[in-house]
């Protein structure tokens, strides 16, 4: 009998070791890009979260921007941006599988200069861009 004990604690031992398998780990990144006065980038993830904030040169008061998100699983992309006085002048989301998977249009009116781009990606599982230009 004790055998027979010995044995099932082995084999249940075992089993826990097996099943104890690493999770891959959950990752998220943005790639930003400025080409000249416009501004880019990609971001990607495999459920993982992650915030990438750029200062960029706006001379003029408002942006032009577009941002969508493809093959997203799971996950939001949020796209924010502040101008130089500080002022959030746009504020936009795209969650995966709720509306649309993507957005396009102009900022409010801010103040021209040095303005903050922040893209903020939660659990995002999937792929996005993001594109921004000085508006009129």
């Amino acid at each position: 009998m004790k055998t027979l004990t010995r044995l099932g604690f082995l084999l249940l031992f075992a089993f826990a070791v097996m099943s104890c398998e690493d999770e891959p780990e959950l990752t998220a990144s943005v790639s930003i890009n400025e080409t000249g006065s416009d501004l880019g980038g990609d971001v990607t993830g495999n459920g993982g979260s992650a915030t990438e904030s750029y200062t960029w040169t706006n001379n003029l008061t408002t942006v032009d921007y577009n941002m969508d998100i493809t093959a997203a699983q799971e996950g939001s992309f949020q796209l924010q941006i502040t101008d130089a006085d500080g002022k959030v002048v746009l504020n936009q989301t795209l969650t995966s599988g709720v509306g649309d998977d993507s957005k396009s249009g102009v900022s409010q009116s801010g103040t021209a200069g040095e303005w903050t781009v922040e893209v903020i990606l939660k659990d995002f599982k999937g792929d996005g861009s993001f594109s921004i230009s000085p508006g009129d």
